[in-house]
């Protein structure tokens, strides 16, 4: 794979966004997709980001390891699996140009949903002696099954799982520590599940491993801004910040050819 200086500078301008999205402000690490997905082939581009977003998870744990909400991770996982097992085997059957605009609907679907749910609770408001919302409010049992499998797809296929994610632990109303511990180890384990499918689809090979080998480091120096940076995000924008992000991704892949 011959690379031009600037698609180097561009590559590492995304390694820091990974880097940055993984400690600091979820969302937008689909960012990063959208810049390797410009610069180079879509499907190389798969493959260079997987290894990059497994360096920023780890990173991500070892600042965030013991924020984590262990009952929704372990809830979710397993639906998340199969998914990725179901967005596997879509690749090798479905036309690619389909991918984007069924995971942005999707998405947009969601967001929807999203925003119906909240502006309900709040004309509800609180229940009295309630400290708190309760973990899954007006969401039935196929919530997590649903967002499990789809954001096992979306990520096999696409890398973008992320707004998905994104959606369901703020529909958890986790607070902001504990959304990006949950997050951070999540995403380490789904992403190491991926690997061996990735490999057998072709989409991490040696070139592809060569330059996310001289990217990693700029995903380092993204973790330490976002360690930096989550401290001082207000919780309520925090929580703005990663819900805009997310319609942004999925008006992306709706139009990503």
């Amino acid at each position: 794979m011959e690379l031009t200086g600037w698609m180097w500078a561009v590559g590492g301008v995304g390694a820091f966004i990974v880097g940055l999205s993984k400690t600091g402000i979820p969302g937008l690490g689909i960012l990063c997709v959208a810049l390797f997905a410009v610069v180079y082939p879509t499907f190389n581009s798969v493959g260079i980001i997987l290894p990059l977003l497994i360096v920023g998870d780890f990173l991500a744990v070892g600042l965030y390891r013991r924020h984590a909400a262990w009952a929704h991770l372990w809830r979710l996982f397993p639906w998340t699996a199969s998914g990725v097992v179901a967005g596997w085997a879509a690749i090798h059957r479905m036309p690619r140009e389909w991918v984007g605009p069924l995971i942005g609907g999707i998405l947009l679907a969601l967001i929807a949903v999203h925003v119906v749910r909240e502006r309900r609770a709040e004309t509800k408001g609180p229940v009295e002696g309630d400290d708190g919302p309760p973990a899954e409010v007006g969401h039935g049992p196929l919530f997590t099954p649903a967002m499990g499998i789809l954001a096992g797809f979306t990520t096999m296929t696409a890398n973008a799982a992320g707004p998905i994610m994104i959606l369901y632990l703020l529909a958890m109303r986790l607070p902001k520590m504990e959304f990006v511990g949950t997050t951070a180890w999540f995403f380490m384990l789904l992403n190491l599940f991926k690997v061996p499918f990735s490999v057998d689809a072709g989409m991490i090979d040696a070139d592809s491993f060569s330059v996310t080998l001289h990217l990693a480091a700029f995903v380092g120096l993204g973790s330490v801004a976002g360690r930096a940076l989550l401290p001082r995000i207000d919780q309520a924008w925090f929580e703005r910040i990663a819900l805009w992000l997310t319609p942004m991704a999925a008006i992306y892949l709706f139009f990503k050819k």
